[in-house]
């Protein structure tokens, strides 16, 4: 019975052994903390963010109205032009 008792705490030792070198390595409070802190830094730079996807939103918005507009000019059908639709009036 004394050597069962031994064992079963030896092998109780090494268990918590495992098991502190694992929460040394993989802390859950240090990983629950940084995904906290990434995610406030997340949520207190969301308006920046849009601000500057508005810009870049905006910006390709003018260029495609230049560029319609540039074919608009250098195209000789009615629908995109409509001076020459008068000249033949």
């Amino acid at each position: 019975m004394q050597q069962t008792i031994k064992a079963n705490l030896k092998r109780l030792k090494t268990f918590l052994t495992y098991s502190k070198n694992y929460l040394r390595r993989n802390n859950p409070i240090k990983l629950l903390k940084k995904e906290f802190v990434a995610g406030l830094k997340d949520a207190l730079s969301i308006n920046k963010k849009r601000k500057m996807i508005k810009y870049k939103l905006k910006y390709q918005m003018h260029q495609l109205s230049q560029m319609e507009k540039l074919i608009a000019q250098n195209n000789e059908h009615v629908f995109l032009r409509g001076n020459k639709f008068n000249e033949m009036r």
